[in-house]
Formats: C-alpha cells, structure tokens, sequence
C-alpha cells in the first residue's frame, strides 16, 4: 500500500487537499471516491482505516477534504450540501482526467446521502456505499436545533458540532431543504450497499431502513451491530472495509 498528496481546484479556484491511497503493486482493479462526514475530514481514523483497508482488495481511493473542512482552502460557512455535489463531481473529473475514471463512491453519515445525490450524477459510478447515512440531508439539523431561530432571524449563527465551532449561514437551511433524496434514490438504479448501526445515537437506524426502501435492487443491508456512529472502533472499520471489498466485487471486478 502507499499513498499519494494531491490538490484539487474547486469551482471557486479553491485547493482541496486529497489523498490517493494505492494497493501495493500500483495497479488498481477500480477507484473509488470517500465522502467524509459532516464537519469532519479525510484523516478521520475511520475514513483512513476503510481507504486503506480497500486497497487491500486491489482498489485506490481517493479521500479528500470538502472546502472549508481540514487542510481544504475556502470557508466552510459559505458551503452547503450542494456545495458538496460540486466537490465530488470535481474530484471525480480529476480521477478521469489524471489516471481513471471512479467506479466507486462511499459516504459516511452526510456524505452518504451526498454520495447517493452524487452517484446520480457522476456516469462513471457503478456501486454505492451509504455508512450511516440519514434519508435526508436534512435530518442533519438536529444537531443543531436550538440555533435554527437565530439562523432564519440572523442569517448566521455559531454552533457546536463535536465540540468545535462551525459558523452556518441560513443559506445552509435553505439548500438542505431543497433537497429531494427520496426521488434520487428511486431512481439511482446503481448497486447500493447499506451499512448502519442498530446503536447509532446520531443518524438512526431507520434512515438505513427507508433508504433500503426506496433503493431498487440490487440493493444490500449489512448491521453493523455495537458500532458508533463515527465507527470509531478499529475492529468495526476494519469490518466494514472487508465487507465492501468483498461485496463491490461483485460489480465491479470482471
């Protein structure tokens, strides 16, 4: 395995700073794109344990940071969910142009309903991976609630995700509203992987319960039973890279 630094213009001329991670002999059955959670970034323990653990599968993966988030340029507070589409089609055309087009597109929590909108939108993507992802983009509020009053009278406010502040704009509100995931879903029409945790106290379970609904087949559900939801242990990572490397296969490996 190795990896690889790589910087990527956004729409506004902005770096993003990403990470190709590479199976040992440099010679990819397929690349795949990860779409890190909400507020996080690449180097989240469990977004760099997946990648990782996928190349040892013969696959590349491609973590980066979304604008405003971890060594990326620009501010996050005048990005969206939208905002986030962008990135990843962005990302995905540097792929296609440097080295292949991706096949794959994994989303964790927010980036997974990103990853559905995505995979809708990026030809290439032949397989779906959603980790812990809520129906809706914004299912995301609640974590933010009792700022929503000041957000629509302000049109900002501070709020404290995880312990950090982040600064969101009403705009933020307003693009997660106009958001329909339940028709992108219905008519994605890709092989979708469901993956979720019975115990997860952040997005519950009967997201991955509508969006399994929703999704034709060929559609999976894999429990990811005493997970967080940041899956935050190595052995529930380590898990769920195996599980995907063996699952994708299927679609993906001639």
């Amino acid at each position: 395995m190795s990896k690889k630094e790589h910087t990527i213009k956004n729409s506004n001329g902005e770096d993003l700073r990403a990470v190709l991670e590479l199976p040992e002999n440099d010679t990819p059955k397929a690349y795949a794109i990860f779409a890190h959670c909400f507020t996080c970034n690449s180097d989240l323990r469990a977004v760099r344990a997946i990648a990782r653990g996928l190349t040892s599968y013969g696959f590349a993966v491609m973590r980066f940071d979304f604008t405003g988030l971890g060594e990326s340029e620009g501010e996050f507070a005048n990005t969206n969910f939208t905002h986030n589409i962008d990135d990843l089609e962005i990302v995905a055309e540097y792929l296609a142009e440097n080295f292949q087009a991706p096949k794959l597109i994994i989303g964790h929590s927010l980036g997974g309903a990103a990853a559905l909108v995505a995979a809708a939108k990026i030809d290439s993507i032949e397989a779906v991976v959603a980790l812990a992802a809520p129906a809706e983009p914004a299912h995301v509020t609640h974590l933010f609630a009792d700022k929503i009053e000041d957000m629509e009278r302000n049109g900002h406010a501070e709020v404290n995700i995880g312990g950090r502040p982040f600064v969101l704009k009403k705009q933020f509100l307003d693009d997660l509203a106009s958001q329909n995931n339940q028709k992108i879903i219905k008519e994605l029409r890709k092989p979708l992987l469901i993956m979720h945790s019975p115990q997860d106290k952040i997005v519950g379970i009967h997201n991955a319960a509508k969006i399994y609904e929703r999704a034709h087949h060929p559609k999976s559900f894999i429990s990811l039973d005493g997970a967080d939801h940041l899956l935050s242990n190595r052995s529930d990572s380590a898990y769920v890279a195996d599980i995907i490397g063996i699952w994708v296969q299927r679609y993906l490996v001639e």
